[in-house]
C-alpha cells in the first residue's frame, strides 16, 4: 500500500471554483453551498484501502455535518480507465452501498483536484463562511492496520471551531492515503508517486 501525504495547501486560500457531476444526476457547483456556514471538500474514491477504512467514519461525519448546516462534499478524481472501480457508474453503487448522504462528484478532467492541490484520498479540505481554508489534513490518527479508532476527532475539531467562531487547531497533520490516479501526462507539477 502506497501511501501519499496531503500537499497541506496554504492556509487561507480561497476554495476553487468546481461544477461537476454527482451520483445523483446533477451538476453540483461551489456555489450551491453559498449558505453553509463551512464547506467540506473530500477527495475520496472506491477503492482506496484508506477510503474504505473510513466508510462509516465518513458517513457518521457527513450526517452529523448535515444536521448543523455544514456542508459535505466528496469527489473522485481518479482515472477510470486505469482503476474501473472509481468509474462513475461504480461511485453511484457505492453511494447506495455505503450509504453517503453528501453528494458524491466525479471530477473526469482531473481539473478540480489540481486546483485545490489534492494529492491523495482521502484529503479533506475545510472552508469558512468566506470560503477561505481553514484547515487541511488528517480525518484522525486511524489508519488501516494501526488499531487507532476511527472518530474523525481532527476534523470534527476544525469544523466544530469555526462553528463556534473561533480558530481551528494550529497543529494540522497531513492526511495519507493513496495517491490520486492521474492520468497519462496530466500528472499536476506536486505530484510524487507514493
Amino acid at each position: 500500500m502506497a501511501m501519499t501525504p496531503s500537499t497541506m495547501l496554504p492556509l487561507g486560500t480561497p476554495a476553487p471554483h468546481f461544477a461537476l457531476p454527482s451520483t445523483q444526476g446533477t451538476t453540483v457547483e461551489l456555489n450551491d453551498f453559498n449558505d453553509a456556514p463551512v464547506l467540506v471538500v473530500i477527495f475520496m474514491c472506491n477503492h482506496c484501502p484508506f477510503v474504505k477504512h473510513l466508510h462509516q467514519g465518513l458517513v457518521d461525519f457527513g450526517k452529523d455535518c448535515q444536521a448543523k448546516g455544514v456542508a459535505v462534499v466528496g469527489i473522485s478524481s481518479n482515472n477510470p480507465e486505469t482503476h474501473p472501480d472509481d468509474s462513475f457508474e461504480k461511485m453511484v453503487e457505492e453511494v447506495e452501498q455505503v450509504g453517503y448522504t453528501f453528494p458524491y462528484l466525479f471530477d473526469e478532467t482531473q481539473g478540480v483536484a489540481k486546483a485545490y492541490h489534492a494529492a491523495c484520498t482521502p484529503d479533506f479540505f475545510v472552508f469558512d463562511s468566506e470560503r477561505k481554508l481553514r484547515y487541511r489534513g488528517q480525518f484522525d490518527g486511524s489508519r488501516p492496520g494501526n488499531d487507532v479508532p476511527v472518530t474523525g476527532s481532527d476534523l470534527r475539531a476544525a469544523v466544530d471551531a469555526l462553528l463556534a467562531g473561533k480558530e481551528p487547531p494550529a497543529e494540522q497533520k497531513p492526511s495519507i492515503g493513496c495517491n490520486i490516479k492521474w492520468k497519462p501526462g496530466n500528472e499536476p507539477p506536486y505530484f510524487t508517486a507514493g
